[in-house]
């Protein structure tokens, strides 16, 4: 079938956060604005504030909100009638100091989700670490709302938190309902397209745009809470079965991800459905119908359903996380 789309890379949008650093300027090859801190790389958005725009070839300057309207079928294939947006919302996060603590509501807790929005299940992967590194993830054991409010109340929060030092290349689910935060690390971030974050505390901080204290919504929050989320540590990857590059991450109603570490050619894609890849580390490139595509560490691509299987070359050595979107009782499994 031809098609005027092909592999699809980005603009990241950088988004200032007042616990954010630098650090993603290393990373991403898009210069970071001013100086100051940068929090977010919002690198596949399609919201309708922040819509992604596609960084080269022909549809250059075209949003992913505008390749959704324009060609449904040719980006999602059999997903086409499901979704009126792209339905993830891809980040790297950099974390310099602790992120508030927050929890992100569950589809169904509608009350708490703007109209139009869905809730926030989440995932990260931990591209590196520092001294202070630290991820809060789920709540200790007895912990019920009760003893989380007085905690806020006196400043001591974090001692109702599960937390532990991550490690380079930990994979962290953060199911909706699931308290959470994490500080002195850089992560890559995959998500259900919400922008819905209920805080329950920052930390006693101030905004040094405003001069003031960032808002919390610790009602709300505590409504939101699955005190059952507990102990949350990091994901044990599953090796995919002849594939002894590849290991599966996260398998979610909402995504599915794959991490592969090779120095020789493998496949990505899948047949009418769509993919995105994202490069952490190396680079290579991408044989889509007799050309290459460059993906380098950072870049993000979205390899449309009209494309299908194609071949990903290493330069020398790449690693690259493809991201499925599951549908009910279709295949999502890499062939």
């Amino acid at each position: 079938m031809n098609s005027i789309l092909y592999p699809l890379k980005f603009e990241p949008i950088y988004q200032y956060r007042l616990w954010g650093g630098r650090k993603l300027g290393n990373l991403l090859s898009k210069p970071l604005p001013g100086d100051e801190p940068i929090g977010e790389a919002w690198i596949l958005s399609d919201r309708t504030d922040h819509a992604s725009q596609v960084s080269e070839g022909p549809l250059k300057g075209y949003t992913i909100t505008q390749l959704m309207n324009e060609y449904p079928h040719e980006v999602m294939g059999k997903l086409e009638n499901r979704f009126n947006h792209f339905p993830l919302l891809l980040k790297f996060l950099d974390c310099k100091e602790v992120v508030s603590v927050q929890v992100h509501p569950s589809d169904d807790q509608k009350k708490y989700i703007p109209k139009g929005d869905t809730g926030k299940t989440e995932a990260w992967v931990v591209l590196e670490t520092g001294n202070d590194s630290r991820v809060y993830a789920g709540l200790k054991p007895g912990t019920n709302e009760q003893n989380l409010r007085e905690a806020i109340q006196n400043n001591r929060v974090a001692k109702r938190l599960h937390s532990f030092v991550p490690n380079v290349g930990d994979a962290v689910f953060i199911h909706s309902g699931t308290v959470h935060t994490l500080g002195g690390t850089v992560v890559f971030e995959v998500q259900e397209n919400s922008d819905v974050t209920l805080r329950l505390y920052d930390w006693d901080r101030t905004d040094p745009k405003t001069g003031k204290h960032r808002d919390l919504q610790v009602d709300e929050a505590l409504a939101c809470i699955d005190f059952d989320q507990v102990d949350i540590g990091p994901v044990p990857p599953v090796v995919v079965p002849h594939h002894p590059n590849t290991e599966k991450l996260f398998d979610d109603e909402h995504f599915i991800v794959w991490r592969t570490k090779s120095e020789s050619n493998f496949r990505v894609g899948f047949t009418d459905e769509p993919r995105i890849l994202v490069c952490t580390d190396g680079s290579g490139k991408l044989d889509y119908n007799g050309n290459d595509y460059g993906i380098h560490k950072g870049d993000v691509m979205l390899l449309p359903a009209v494309i299908g299987q194609c071949t990903c070359k290493p330069d020398d050595q790449i690693t690259l996380l493809e991201i499925a979107i599951p549908a009910t009782n279709l295949s999502t499994k890499l062939s």
